[in-house]
């Protein structure tokens, strides 16, 4: 049986009234949904982007903060804006003795809030050696930064003087007074400089806590444990405590206090 006979059912191909097999019309292809993006990348970024950011916010407030404090604002400035010491070294320096050709690194100025932070930078700037000598030249100031830089001297093998650096680069005499006389008792040898003088004076406490007594008390302890640390007699401590006003120690004085113990020479 033929199956143009009214047959229509499809197979492989169909018959076409005028032409030859054809294939049956084919079905619209569905298009492929697309498979959705994936975040995971950009959304790790994004994480870490605003954890950058909150780190950096919690730092500012906090340095914001901290910088509204007086005290601290006081350090910051003598520490990076404006500090109150400077710092001049010398190649050679002629004191005589065992100092002579010794280098030297001059301190001037007042001791500030941060005047230990920033001499420490100064001496590793400087690289002295055990026995090279710290010159320095200052009506005193922070009793507690002032400790802090005589450990430092102390600690590296350094020699201190009083005196000061003219511009040609020589040395003439100078005064150290205050707080200033620790830094010079930080020295391994003190050594004396004719025509300079060591002034001290009753030391004031600034804590503005509720017992002054025992404020003075415990600094009178810090003050003589130091000096003791370093040599010096605690009769410098007594003749600090007898006076308000700046009582300059002639040579006599200074060398039974042992706090000169090189001998007076002319830089």
């Amino acid at each position: 049986m033929s199956a143009d006979h009214g047959d229509d059912r499809t197979g492989q191909f169909q018959r076409s009234p005028t032409g030859p097999r054809v294939g049956p019309p084919r079905e619209p292809t569905k298009p492929q949904p697309t498979p959705p993006r994936r975040f995971a990348g950009s959304r790790r970024n994004l994480w870490s982007v605003l954890f950058v950011v909150l780190v950096i916010g919690s730092v500012g407030v906090r340095a914001v903060r901290d910088l509204a404090r007086p005290e601290a604002w006081v350090y910051w400035k003598d520490l990076y804006v404006a500090p109150s010491l400077t710092a001049s070294p010398l190649m050679t320096a002629d004191f005589g003795g065992a100092a002579q050709g010794r280098r030297a690194l001059a301190i001037s100025g007042k001791i500030g809030a941060a005047s230990a932070s920033w001499f420490r930078a100064r001496l590793d700037e400087a690289h002295l050696a055990a026995g090279d000598i710290i010159l320095v030249s200052s009506p005193g100031g922070d009793l507690g930064q002032a400790l802090i830089m005589g450990e430092m001297i102390r600690s590296r093998g350094l020699q201190t003087a009083v005196g000061q650096l003219e511009a040609s680069g020589k040395v003439k005499p100078s005064y150290c007074a205050s707080a200033c006389v620790f830094v010079y008792a930080g020295g391994k040898s003190r050594l004396g400089v004719d025509g300079s003088v060591l002034g001290v004076h009753r030391f004031v406490t600034s804590g503005g806590g509720d017992d002054p007594v025992a404020e003075t008390q415990r600094t009178t302890g810090m003050v003589l444990g130091y000096v003791t640390k370093m040599g010096v007699s605690p009769a410098l401590v007594e003749a600090m405590s007898q006076t308000r006003e700046v009582r300059w120690l002639n040579t006599r004085e200074a060398m039974a206090m042992n706090l000169v113990t090189g001998p007076v020479g002319q830089p």
